[in-house]
């Protein structure tokens, strides 16, 4: 992996970088995110007492170039924390830099700083690029994913 690549926690100067790869991230999923939803992301991930946090990935010119937001999630059959990662995304002309591998190794040792006991995350089943790269870092698991709307 190149060695101009560091990954840091998000500072608040870094928005405009953030907000364009957050972009990128919704575009790939092709999910309408508004400004609106995208600044209370921001402010979530700028809040400390906020359960959500953010990683990114920045190459030797101080360019922003790939982010991971990530939050623990009680785990009540193990009685343990994992820590969940909800988005990872790296900008498309710096995949295969690195970028990605950085931001889960982060996420591995953050998680074992702080006595988690599983990185979990999940991802579209046709993102084959990125399975390619989980495969290579984690195990894929047999569960399946359901969403159900609230209300009656």
């Amino acid at each position: 992996m190149p060695s101009t690549i560091t990954v840091r926690e998000v500072r608040a100067a870094d928005f405009p970088q953030w907000r364009a790869l957050y972009r990128g991230y919704a575009d790939f999923y092709r999910v309408e995110q508004t400004e609106e939803a995208a600044a209370r992301v921001w402010a979530w991930v700028n809040d400390p007492a906020h359960e959500v946090n953010a990683l990114v990935a920045e190459d030797g010119d101080g360019r922003l170039i790939g982010l991971a937001h990530y939050r623990p999630f009680a785990r009540p059959l193990s009685a343990t924390t994992g820590c969940y990662l909800d988005d990872l995304f790296v900008d498309p002309a710096h995949r295969g830099s690195g970028a990605a591998d950085r931001l889960l190794t982060a996420l591995r040792g953050i998680a074992a700083e702080r006595g988690w006991s599983v990185v979990r995350w999940i991802t579209a089943d046709d993102n084959h690029r990125a399975r390619a790269k989980y495969d290579q870092l984690a195990t894929r698991t047999m569960w399946v994913t359901y969403d159900m709307a609230p209300g009656s």
